[in-house]
């Protein structure tokens, strides 16, 4: 059930690429200024990589911020937006399924926005061992995600899945787990994480976690 929700999960972000920006934001300049200001208090420095890079909105204030990025998505549809729309900055573009990602590298940040509430709960705990195999020495983890307020949008058809509808109609399911913030924490400090989560608006949360004992 879980590997045929993801691989229709996928099926819907390359559907849905070319309608994406207008869909989940509305305004797209205020949501890129607000995306901005968002990304420069996080601070990320040094080697960034991006997990579930989309269409490139979150990549754009990235490159700003930190020495390089490599963003990575299973789009190729949503890559090729995001090349279109990221020209400045030390930025590597790559089309790879994130659970199976395994680059030789290591990154003094790892990022998502709007990718934690798509991993379902019987991949929670192998997405974050992934995520650790990922940082170098003393590196951070920031991530922005839909707070658990918001889940009355969404038509849910089991207990972490939904159906979205494109423009033209077709449906897909995907996996959607909104986030509460203490039981985010709680989870991740059993899995050696220290997790510190702040609320920007009414939607949206701002985390950043670092392996326990590290300075981060």
């Amino acid at each position: 059930m879980t590997d045929n929700v993801l691989d229709e999960q996928v099926g819907y972000y390359r559907s849905r690429a070319g309608e994406y920006d207008v869909t989940a934001y509305g305004d797209v300049e205020a949501a890129r200024r607000r995306i901005a200001r968002l990304v420069a208090a996080m601070a990320p420095r040094g080697r960034v990589l991006e997990l579930a890079c989309g269409t490139g909105m979150w990549t754009e204030a990235l490159a700003r911020e930190a020495g390089s990025v490599l963003a990575v998505d299973a789009a190729p549809e949503a890559i090729e937006i995001a090349r279109a729309r990221v020209r400045d900055g030390d930025i590597a573009f790559e089309v790879a399924d994130v659970f199976a990602f395994r680059p030789e590298e290591r990154f003094d940040v790892v990022f998502f926005a709007a990718w934690l509430s798509h991993v379902p709960e019987d991949r929670f705990d192998e997405f974050w061992a992934l995520v650790r195999s990922l940082l170098a020495d003393e590196g951070r983890v920031l991530f922005v995600d839909e707070h658990v307020d918001e889940q009355g949008k969404e038509a849910f058809v089991g207990d972490e899945v939904v159906e979205r509808r494109l423009n033209d109609g077709r449906a897909f399911r995907i996996v959607k787990r909104f986030v509460d913030p203490r039981a985010l924490r709680d989870r991740l400090a059993g899995l050696g994480w220290q997790c510190r989560v702040e609320r920007d608006g009414a939607d949206w949360i701002l985390a950043t976690a670092t392996v326990s004992g590290s300075r981060g």
